[in-house]
Formats: structure tokens, C-alpha cells, sequence
């Protein structure tokens, strides 16, 4: 009877060490998502399984975890190898987490999409291709870009051409011409105009927690007149590979430095959707 006990009390000890260092990995290491859709075709495709480390930017950690609408992001960031960069595929909380028009968190609607725009960077969308002004290089799949650059503004529903921040008169930027726009960065003052407030008003109101509203030439923020904001937080710029079918920043605009959850660097495996016939060819690739 006692080496029964004793085998039950191994097993449990192994069960419990197996579930904490399960969520140790999965809290400061890595954490798995499943790619529901297209919209990072052709780097990722629906049914991939891709692993988000957090080594990269720093694991984030929860200071409160409570679930529901109204309910603000407490969390603060382990020490990290580096920072988001353009180029970067990133998995992070959608910015419009309850599809509301504005920023709030909701802890399991996450997004793969990559980085276009970090914090202080200019970003623009030229005839369908991504430019930055402190990258060089080409950013995203330039095919697909090749393919909405040719694709006229006459064959792209204006549902889906017409692009943030959705003012046709002072801006009338599309997903194929865009910005410039510029990126927020932490402790970065800007002053209050007709333009700038529509680019940047969700990230005051999702900062202060205040309504801001323009009335008979003033710009208020609650019952307080503003003028000149400096913002708090930091804020990236992300858009699928897929360009002409891919909700993103384009859409919904900028996402808070808080809500990444790591860097996409491998697919684990791959899946058919519907089938569930293993894609061999996608086992352990990595992701650039």
C-alpha cells in the first residue's frame, strides 16, 4: 500500500513540475497561436501554428487579469534582447479589442501582422508599397505590393480602399496612398490642429481615459482645454503581407507598445483548416 502511495505521490510531483514549467514557457519564453486566415499569405497561411517569442521584446506580465469589456491593460515588460523593429512579424492583442472604434484590450484577440512603423518613425504607403523613413530597405512582400500597386482604385471596393483615419477631406488616404504619418513615441509633444487631432485622438482618450472633442475652435479633453499633448506611451504601425485582403493598421490604426505579446520567428507545424492533413513542408520554418 505504501510504495502505491508513494508512486501516486511521484506522479503528482511530476504532474505539477510538468504544469508549472509548462507555464513558465508560456509566460517568459514562448507562447503558440493559430493563424485563422490569409491576411499574412504568402509568409503565413491559415492553420499554421507559430510560436511568439518573447525573448525579443521582453515578456509581458500582468499586474491584473481581470476579463471584460471596460477593463484597462495592467501589465509591465521583463527586460527584453531588443525592441520591435520594421520588418518584424509580431503577435499582439488587437487594438480594437471589442470592435468599438476605439483602443482596449482584450487578452485573447490576437493578431499576427508585420511591423511596418516603430516608435519615432515616419511611415507611408507610395502606390501600394510600404515606405519608412529610417529603413532602407524594402518591407513586407513586395509581390504582393506589386499586385495592389497595378490593382486601380475602380476595381477595390471603398469599403476596403478607403483607409485611418477615414477623412475624406483632409486626407483621403487609401491603402494604397498613405501618410506620411507619423509614429508616436514615449515623451513626444505635438500640438492639436484640425488634422492632427483625428490621427492621434484614440491614443489620447485610450491614455487619459477622457473624451476629446473640437467645438467653436478648441480642443477639449473632459472639461479641460488642450492645446499641446505629449504622449505617454509608445506605439507601432502593422499591416499583413497579404495588402489587398488584411485588417490592420491601415484600418484600425496604431497599436500600443504594451499589447505585443513577442516576435514570430517559427512555425511549429501547419494544418489544413478543414482537413486536418498535416503540411509537412511547414514543420519548424522559420519566418522571415
Amino acid at each position: 500500500m505504501q510504495k502505491l502511495i508513494d508512486c501516486v505521490f511521484r506522479c503528482a510531483l511530476c504532474a505539477a513540475a510538468f504544469f508549472v514549467g509548462w507555464a513558465v514557457l508560456r509566460i517568459f519564453v514562448c507562447d503558440q497561436f493559430v493563424v485563422p486566415s490569409e491576411s499574412m499569405s504568402p509568409t503565413l497561411t491559415a492553420g499554421d501554428r507559430i510560436l511568439a517569442d518573447k525573448w525579443v521584446a521582453g515578456a509581458r506580465i500582468y499586474k491584473k487579469l481581470r476579463f471584460g469589456k471596460d477593463v484597462p491593460l495592467h501589465s509591465f515588460r521583463m527586460p527584453g534582447v531588443r525592441s520591435v523593429r520594421p520588418n518584424d512579424v509580431v503577435a499582439f492583442n488587437a487594438p480594437h479589442g471589442y470592435d468599438r472604434k476605439r483602443i482596449e484590450f482584450r487578452i485573447n484577440y490576437v493578431y499576427t501582422k508585420r511591423c511596418i512603423g516603430a516608435p519615432g518613425d515616419t511611415i507611408s504607403i507610395c502606390n501600394g508599397f510600404f515606405r519608412n523613413n529610417r529603413h532602407a530597405g524594402p518591407i513586407g512582400d513586395l509581390g504582393r505590393q506589386r499586385a495592389l500597386s497595378s490593382t486601380p482604385d475602380s476595381l477595390i471596393p471603398r469599403n476596403v480602399l478607403r483607409a485611418f483615419p477615414f477623412d475624406d477631406r483632409n486626407f483621403g488616404w487609401t491603402i494604397r496612398n498613405l501618410g506620411p504619418l507619423y509614429v508616436p513615441r514615449a515623451g513626444v509633444r505635438f500640438e492639436l490642429d484640425s488634422c492632427s487631432w483625428k490621427l492621434y485622438r484614440q491614443i489620447v482618450e485610450y491614455e487619459t481615459g477622457v473624451s476629446l472633442s473640437y467645438k467653436d475652435g478648441m480642443f477639449r479633453l473632459g472639461d479641460d482645454t488642450l492645446s499641446v499633448y505629449t504622449f505617454r506611451g509608445n506605439y507601432y504601425f502593422f499591416c499583413g503581407d497579404n495588402v489587398s485582403d488584411s485588417k490592420d493598421s491601415r484600418y484600425l490604426g496604431f497599436v500600443p507598445e504594451e499589447f505585443i505579446i513577442g516576435v514570430v520567428r517559427r512555425i511549429s507545424y501547419s494544418e489544413e483548416p478543414y482537413t486536418g492533413r498535416k503540411r509537412p513542408n511547414r514543420r519548424w520554418k522559420r519566418i522571415e
